[in-house]
């Protein structure tokens, strides 16, 4: 009975992993599509988190099939300052993404762990990672460095999208510090019905509404003529745009959806190996379909940089686990 028990199991994580790998691939081609046509990032980064929840999660509450979450005002209260993080965290990222290649700013995520770590030692209650973890972090450093060089000419960096790839970083590191004992507090509840998928829908709310003062703010009086000249360009124009930000906001829904249900599965350690590929299948599946080329040096950068963030995690992972057994075998 084990055996036909582990079956189901190992294919439901297969298939977890095939969804949130072709979400975030598609995420990022829909995503680049979008940007490229229509010059208003914030407006495109409030509507993808928008669709998700109306699309998406709104259907499955109403009908029953998920049970929606319930929770008093002192709770939306008590996440307002982790949505504002989270918010940052993918306006960050659409940013970059409009600013610089799929290809570049994929490389700039990959020092998160850096931005962790140093949020770790910054704000209380302080968290020091192992040795090696803090050693990693400068082959990562080394990396990216080493992908901003461009042959013949120097280094030479997208400093719009350099900079809002590392306020994303910045944004989803704090995000992951002081979200966790709020979201952990909220799941142990169970009468709030706060299982991952609705703690995921509940911060795109809050996302969402943090996100539209930036669009009122940078982008309410240039929407129209961004959009009139984007019309202009090209007949179709009005339905690639629409069609590009539904489908991204649809596929960046669904791939953190399954990337959250993998991870509640599985151990550390493979979520970090997963998280680590991902980036690469991202960065050459983009490149081929968006025509980015990349240098040697950034190929070189970004392979360096991404196997850095994988012996990062597991270096942390591991530095978890040596406490844990110290005290197992002081009490024997």
């Amino acid at each position: 009975p084990h055996a036909q028990m582990a079956i189901p199991e190992s294919v439901s994580l297969t298939l977890y992993v095939v969804a949130w790998y072709v979400g975030n691939t598609y995420y990022n081609i829909y995503n680049k599509k979008a940007l490229n046509l229509i010059h208003a990032h914030w407006s495109i980064a409030f509507l993808q988190l928008v669709v998700g929840v109306l699309f998406i999660n709104v259907p499955l509450w109403i009908t029953g099939i998920r049970k929606a979450p319930k929770l008093t005002m002192k709770d939306w209260i008590s996440l307002a300052p982790i949505g504002l993080f989270a918010a940052g965290a993918h306006g960050g990222s659409v940013l970059a993404l409009g600013g610089g290649s799929v290809t570049f700013a994929q490389i700039v995520k990959a020092c998160e762990p850096v931005f962790a770590a140093v949020v770790a030692l910054a704000v209380p209650p302080i968290e020091t990672k192992p040795f090696l973890a803090y050693m990693m972090l400068l082959v990562i450093v080394g990396g990216v460095g080493l992908a901003c060089v461009k042959e013949g000419k120097g280094v030479e960096i997208n400093m719009f999208a350099f900079g809002w790839a590392s306020f994303a970083n910045l944004m989803a590191a704090l995000k992951g510090k002081l979200g966790k004992d709020i979201t952990h507090s909220l799941k142990s509840d169970k009468s709030k019905n706060m299982d991952s998928a609705n703690v995921y829908a509940v911060m795109n709310i809050i996302s969402a509404v943090w996100t539209l003062i930036p669009v009122i703010y940078e982008e309410s009086g240039t929407i129209q003529h961004e959009w009139d000249h984007a019309i202009k360009k090209s007949p179709t124009a009005a339905n690639d745009i629409i069609f590009n930000t539904i489908a991204s906001g649809i596929a960046f829904y669904l791939y953190n959806e399954f990337a959250f249900a993998f991870t509640a599965k599985v151990g550390p350690v493979t979520s970090s190996v997963l998280n680590t590929l991902k980036r690469v299948i991202i960065i050459v599946v983009t490149s081929v379909v968006l025509g980015e080329v990349m240098e040697r040096n950034a190929m070189i950068g970004s392979a360096v940089a991404i196997a850095g963030t994988l012996f990062y995690s597991l270096a942390e992972v591991m530095g978890k686990k040596k406490p844990a057994a110290d005290d197992k075998s002081k009490k024997h």
